[in-house]
């Protein structure tokens, strides 16, 4: 089995999980040198520094959602690396470029990036040297947000829509408590309970450790 290495960086003043997504035992040295990342938020310059340090390759980003802690930093990472593929959900278009949209203005931030290039629906499976991952539509949160799930290493990265012990904020303009307890209850525990969970803030988690212990899945809300 070809398993993902996922590593975690802790970026900005909100201390968002961004991520590193390579495969070290690729048997192709210059394959094992590219790199997904999932979510770039601010101050991404730690992400930055090891990616050259190691000479990596970024060839996609992956963005689970358009707030700009989970987005602020993919302009300066593409400067760094050059272009390669941005995917976000459709639902989420103008949000990178659109303060009000992505909520920076509500913050007196006003954060812009420039847009993504790949249009998520959900249902998608991407391709990452020979690893498969599952695009799972999780709007609540926000409207666009996105489960990146590999089922054969069972790992998930979540975002904002589940954390160990919490869920995403649903009280902001563009959030919709409903849609997130249909995510939560129809989509998020539908995985296997032996699923790692990468949350967008926090320690990673389980499928099964939340199902019994997490408040807002226990009891709802």
């Amino acid at each position: 089995m070809t398993t993902p290495h996922i590593e975690t960086f802790i970026l900005g003043d909100f201390f968002t999980n961004c991520f590193l997504i390579t495969i070290p035992d690729h048997p192709d040295p210059d394959r094992a040198r590219e790199c997904w990342i999932a979510d770039c938020g601010f101050q991404p310059e730690p992400m930055i520094e090891h990616i050259e340090r190691n000479n990596l390759q970024p060839t996609a980003l992956l963005l689970t959602h358009g707030h700009p802690d989970h987005m602020a930093g993919m302009d300066a990472l593409r400067d760094r690396f050059g272009e390669f593929p941005v995917y976000m959900h459709e639902g989420e278009k103008g949000y990178c470029s659109n303060p009000a949209l992505n909520l920076s203005a509500m913050m007196g931030m006003h954060v812009t990036c420039r847009e993504p290039d790949r249009w998520l629906k959900g249902g998608e499976t991407l391709d990452f040297n020979g690893t498969e991952w599952r695009v799972i539509h999780a709007p609540g949160h926000s409207p666009g947000g996105v489960l990146y799930v590999n089922d054969e290493s069972k790992q998930a990265i979540v975002g904002d829509t589940l954390f160990a012990g919490s869920i995403g904020r649903v009280d902001f303009p563009t959030s919709d408590p409903d849609q997130m307890r249909h995510t939560l209850t129809h989509v998020v525990m539908s995985l296997p309970d032996d699923m790692t969970i990468h949350s967008g803030h926090g320690p990673s988690t389980t499928i099964g450790r939340e199902r019994v212990s997490n408040p807002f899945i226990v009891g709802g809300f």
